[in-house]
């Protein structure tokens, strides 16, 4: 019974100082904390696997986002068009699926989207023509279906 106890006292130190214990004014992303004040996050080639958080969307200030060459999977959040800030993302070399969501093609401050060598689906919506300050547009690699919108020509800068 003694032995468990310590089991479960350890266990709870653990818990309560281990990873994922970010403080007020930080978030929590594949187990390291983040100031929400952070402007740019470069994880390339960091190992990171699974999903990308939901509270990826807390980091309000971000201006680059930089999550290629990882193993990541599934969709992207939709919290990502919290980020109003973002002038560049890139997410190539992933194994993230599933449509690019909407709240992205929102993302008006864009200069840079690099989501090729993934395995988005659907199709590309004629709301890509928002992001006209983009320079740099990397979509290939992906299983992307129909015809190319008419309004990717108002990607002038591209």
């Amino acid at each position: 019974m003694k032995d468990i106890c310590k089991i479960i006292v350890l266990s709870t130190i653990l818990i309560s100082f281990g990873k994922g214990q970010c403080d007020e004014g930080e978030v929590d992303l594949w187990g390291e904390c983040y100031s929400i004040n952070i402007v740019s996050l470069d994880l390339t080639d960091s190992g990171l696997t699974g999903e990308i958080p939901h509270e990826i969307g807390d980091l309000t200030n971000l201006t680059s986002l930089v999550l290629r060459y990882n193993e990541l999977t599934g969709p992207i959040p939709p919290e990502i068009g919290d980020l109003t800030q973002l002038r560049s993302l890139d997410l190539r070399f992933n194994d993230l699926s599933g449509p690019v969501p909407p709240e992205l093609w929102s993302l008006d401050s864009l200069t840079q989207l690099r989501i090729q060598k993934n395995q988005f689906t659907g199709s590309i919506p004629p709301e890509i023509g928002n992001l006209t300050g983009l320079t740099h547009l990397y979509l290939y690699g992906n299983q992307f279906t129909g015809p190319i919108p008419s309004e990717i020509g108002d990607l002038t800068n591209v």
